[in-house]
């Protein structure tokens, strides 16, 4: 999304920075594992169809993308890719009425899942979505099986609205409220969208 590319939110522990082409060939390496595939509900793609997703994701409107970096991986090691924990996603699933997205959110460095890493990013992100983008209303659609992402965002006080047999999904679901925007606020203290300028140009 052309919105956010010049755009990254910062919290406690993790920071959020637009998807570019420098980040691809790590997601790529991701993305070869069949657990993150049947969790995300994704396709095996080459190298240079995952270049082509990024720059067409990139210009597209309706998507909002951000890599997860762990801010003490990138101050130590000062580099995006080497500090790269997942990826977390906004669709705005009707391009009539932008209110509405769907949200998604992946940690896939096994050893940081579980940290409250994944937590922090998506509750930066849905703050981001809610207050630069318009959003009022967010789905998410889990895998059955995916327990510890239903559970998530159970806590985030998501509301179960469906189920799909046919894809063996739950649907659950958030109205941005006056109430949910203060209990968001109170949950992301260390908030700031600032202005990105990447560190390899």
């Amino acid at each position: 999304m052309r919105t956010n590319l010049k755009t990254r939110v910062v919290g406690q522990r993790v920071e959020l920075v637009p998807y570019r082409s420098v980040h691809v060939e790590r997601y790529h390496q991701w993305m070869s594992s069949e657990e993150l595939r049947t969790l995300t509900a994704s396709q095996r793609l080459t190298l240079e169809e995952e270049h082509r997703m990024q720059a067409a994701w990139m210009s597209d409107e309706d998507k909002c993308t951000f890599i997860i970096l762990d801010r003490a991986l990138l101050a130590s090691r000062g580099s995006e890719t080497e500090a790269m924990i997942g990826d977390t996603n906004l669709f705005l699933t009707d391009p009539e009425d932008r209110s509405m997205a769907e949200a998604e959110i992946m940690i896939a460095e096994p050893a940081l899942r579980g940290t409250r890493r994944g937590w922090e990013a998506m509750l930066l992100m849905l703050r981001y979505g809610a207050e630069y983008l318009g959003v009022t209303r967010y789905q998410a659609k889990i895998g059955e099986g995916n327990t510890p992402s239903i559970n998530m965002f159970t806590k985030m006080h998501f509301s179960e609205v469906g189920r799909s047999d046919a894809f063996q999904e739950v649907t659950l679901e958030v109205v941005v409220d006056q109430g949910w925007r203060g209990w968001l606020r109170e949950n992301t203290p260390a908030f700031q969208c600032l202005p990105y300028t990447p560190q390899d140009e």
